[in-house]
């Protein structure tokens, strides 16, 4: 870690005897053990060492920037050059700043060493169960790996954090083929800190293979109607991740394009929905200590009981628009989970969907969205139905969260995000052209 710091402390002379007026350094090095796999085969194994820095610069109020893959003085010297030269080329800009300097701290997360055997062990197990009882899933890719790294962020106000953390997870693409077809291919990837975890039983693993494996007789879905979706949790992440950019997010609330722009403090959504992202907590992997700006991390809510409590928002952002810093730039969200089950939800529903994938792009300002739902299962007076070949769906966010049919008790645990089911009402289905 001293190497870090020194290197660290380097740039940040470097930049201030250059001209700048004040200066951000961030140095890390670490290593990853990678196992692929490709169509159900081992393909690669390696170990990968990695190092780099990025460094900022605001020098007469505007701003540096520059980054570099190599540790060395030369290229610690050639990255110094570029990021004074874009600041003297650079706008002006009054809300640019760096962190002010809080208490310095060192934080150490999750597995520090690498269990390599026994990673792989579970992944070949993993492999076999899957051929053993999931015959007609194809793992196209598999890409499990031990990531450990070392990191140093500083600046010229006297802010310096370390970290040192250590974490397993799998991302796993797949799906389902028998004599007559073929599914669409679906993701999941799930972070944890046990070399031996079983990777079928982890998050929702097994139930999103037997789902594929329904999949293989998917119906085309014809005519329209407006009813309810259930979001899947993984699903439900991305979505979230979608309404934190799109109104909460820096760009939204500068560019005044977010819905919620004049809503802080006010009721945005059913009061079901609790949305709070929470890089402290226990139930996420080795989660963000130290935000991108320079600052300690912290828990906080989004949405508490349906109002909005906090905007997502940089330190830049915040100083642009007047409006309070998020406690933490990660996306370590967690949606509360209900009080009823997922069968019990759908149990209430007449004509709906269940979305496990969807494919879209971003929505208009106003919120309307439209796109396909892939890897989805119809839902018709209380029953899952029929699963559905690729279908579309469209709606409008801002409506949705203020019509939630239910959100489920069950919810899975990602590693890096925790999601219910949530069940939304006023969503146009359609067959896809």
């Amino acid at each position: 870690m001293e190497n870090l710091k020194n290197t660290a402390k380097y740039i940040i002379d470097s930049l201030l005897s250059s001209g700048g007026d004040l200066a951000q350094a961030s140095v890390s090095e670490g290593r990853v053990e990678e196992f692929n796999v490709d169509a159900g085969e081992f393909s690669l194994i390696r170990s990968v060492f990695n190092s780099g820095a990025s460094m900022k610069v605001i020098k007469d109020m505007k701003k540096g920037t520059a980054a570099v893959n190599q540790l060395d003085r030369e290229a610690i010297d050639n990255a110094v050059s570029e990021c004074m030269n874009a600041a003297v080329t650079g706008v002006y800009d009054d809300a640019l700043s760096i962190a002010e300097k809080e208490e310095n701290e060192d934080f150490i997360s999750g597995k520090l060493s690498c269990d390599k055997e026994t990673f792989f062990s579970s992944l070949l197990k993993f492999i076999n169960d899957v051929k053993e009882q999931y015959p007609e899933i194809m793992l196209e890719q598999v890409i499990a790996s031990y990531s450990y790294g070392k990191h140093v962020l500083m600046n010229s106000n006297g802010v310096l954090f370390t970290e040192e953390d250590g974490s397993y997870s799998v991302s796993i693409m797949y799906s389902a083929h028998n004599e007559e077809n073929t599914t669409s291919f679906n993701c999941v990837g799930v972070d944890y800190l046990d070399p031996a975890q079983d990777i079928l039983e982890a998050a929702d693993v097994r139930l999103m293979l037997e789902r594929a494996v329904k999949e293989l007789e998917s119906i085309p879905f014809s005519g329209k109607f407006t009813g309810t979706a259930v979001f899947s949790p993984a699903c439900l992440c991305d979505f979230v991740s979608t309404i934190t950019d799109s109104f909460t997010g820096d760009l939204a609330l500068i560019e005044g394009t977010s819905p919620w722009k004049d809503s802080l403090g006010k009721k945005v959504a059913d009061e079901a929905l609790c949305i709070s992202v929470i890089p402290l907590s226990e139930e996420i992997v080795c989660g963000e200590r130290i935000t991108a700006d320079g600052y300690k991390a912290q828990n906080y809510d989004i949405i508490k009981n349906g109002v909005l409590e906090s905007f997502s928002l940089s330190e830049y952002a915040a100083r642009k628009t007047g409006l309070e810093r998020a406690k933490s730039t990660s996306g370590c969200v967690k949606v509360e989970s209900g009080d009823r089950s997922l069968d019990e939800i759908i149990s209430d529903i007449k004509d709906g969907i269940l979305v496990c994938r969807f494919s879209g792009g971003e929505p208009a300002n106003n919120g309307d969205f439209s796109g396909v739902a892939k890897n989805s299962f119809l839902i018709k007076d209380g029953k899952l139905s029929d699963p559905l070949s690729e279908t579309m769906i469209s709606g409008n966010i801002a409506q949705m969260l203020k019509s939630i049919k239910g959100i489920s008790l069950e919810s899975v645990n990602y590693g890096t995000c925790i999601m219910p089911y949530a069940a939304f009402d006023g969503i146009t289905v359609s067959g896809a052209n």
